[in-house]
This record gives structure tokens, sequence and C-alpha cells, in this order.
């Protein structure tokens, strides 16, 4: 056995006491970050089944709205909701599945997808489904509720398409001078994308976008 001084024999004591003190609290650590570690990539592993079974109903779900199948739309967008709600699958389901039961006349289903999307999905979806949620209940003549949708500030690209729907609502309610505000207020914040957007394809489109606003305007004899 090897001689130590007492230097090295007062440390070997040391780390002896140490280890018999905190040892089985080292060892559990480490078989939790053992664990932790495994746990991750087992989520990882979850994460990624969920996603290829989100986007595969997801694919039914799509095919089956370009069909025009209500009853097999609804099917996969209740399992999209029901079974993969976490994934970016779930509210782009009920994005696609609102806007293909608005057009089939379905209201009632269109706006219960239409709301989910809106409050699950990322930011700009949860935009564009309030829109289709808005005009679902214009045409539901759910005026009070479609300005509701409208209220909360939307992402600036969607602000004139907001002000707009705004000014529809109104006007659907008789209330002209609102609905004209609104228009002019579309026409300003349309002004402010082109202006951001430079001479991008995106801004050249916004003329003939311009071009409408303008005739609701002239029609309700705003300048």
């Amino acid at each position: 056995m090897a001689a130590y001084d007492l230097e090295e024999q007062e440390q070997i004591a040391n780390a002896k006491a140490f280890w018999q003190q905190y040892g089985n609290l080292i060892t559990g650590a480490v078989v939790v970050a053992a664990v932790g570690v495994g746990g991750y990539f087992g989520w990882q592993g979850y994460q990624n089944r969920q996603a290829a079974e989100a986007s595969a109903i997801y694919g039914v779900l799509a095919q089956a709205a370009e069909a025009k199948d209500s009853a097999k739309v609804k099917a996969a967008a209740g399992e999209l909701v029901e079974k993969y709600s976490g994934t970016g699958y779930a509210p782009m389901g009920a994005l696609v599945a609102g806007k293909m039961l608005f057009d089939s006349g379905d209201l009632k289903s269109a706006r219960a997808q239409l709301t989910w999307a809106s409050e699950h999905g990322s930011s700009e979806l949860r935009d564009v489904a309030r829109l289709r949620l808005a005009a679902v209940l214009l045409d539901d003549k759910a005026y009070d509720e479609a300005l509701k949708a409208l209220e909360p500030a939307p992402a600036e690209g969607f602000a004139a398409r907001f002000a707009e729907l705004k000014g529809d609502v109104l006007l659907a309610q008789g209330k002209s001078a609102e609905a004209r505000s609104a228009y002019q207020d579309a026409l300003a914040k349309l002004g402010a994308e082109k202006a951001g957007e430079g001479s991008s394809v995106a801004a050249q489109a916004a003329g003939p976008y311009k071009d409408l606003l303008q005739q609701k305007l002239d029609a309700l004899g705003g300048a």
C-alpha cells in the first residue's frame, strides 16, 4: 500500500468523511440528471411522433376540405384538437375547417373552429382566424360579437383588413358615420403598410385593395 504523508492522509480522511455524508445525495443527483437527459430526448421523440401523426391528419383534413366533405373535415379537425392540440397543425386545421364550413353555410361549426384557432394559434394565425371569425359573425348578424373579435390590435400587416371589416360591421348596423371613419382608418393603415414594404410585390398588389376601400368610402359619400 502506498505511503502517504500527514497532509495527504488528512485530505483522504476529509474526502472519505465528505463522501460518507454526501455520497448518497450526489449519487441521487447524478441519477436524476441522467434521467433528465433521457427524459428530454424521450420528450423530443414524443413531440416528433405527435407532429408526424398530426401532419398526416392535417393532410386528410386539407383533402376533405378541397372535396367539400364536411363530415370528414369535422372529424379530422376534432381529432387534431382532441389529440394533437399541442402541435401547430391543430390551429391550422381549425382555420382550414372554419373556412370550408363557412363556405358550405355551416356557420355554427365555422364559428366553433375559428374561435378555437383564434385562441390557440400562433400570433399571425390568430389574426387570420379572428378576421375570418368576424366575417362569419357578420354574416350571422352577430354584429357585437364581430366587433369584439376585431378589438385586440392585430399585427401591422393585418391592420388595414381589420379596420375595413370593422367598417363593414358598422355599416351593417346602420352606423354610416362610424363606418366611414373605419374605412378612412383602413386607408391610412394601408398607406403605412405600403410605406413599410417599399416597392415589394406585396406593396404593388395593394393598389386594387386601395381602390376597393375608396369605393366603399365613395358609396358613403366620403372624400
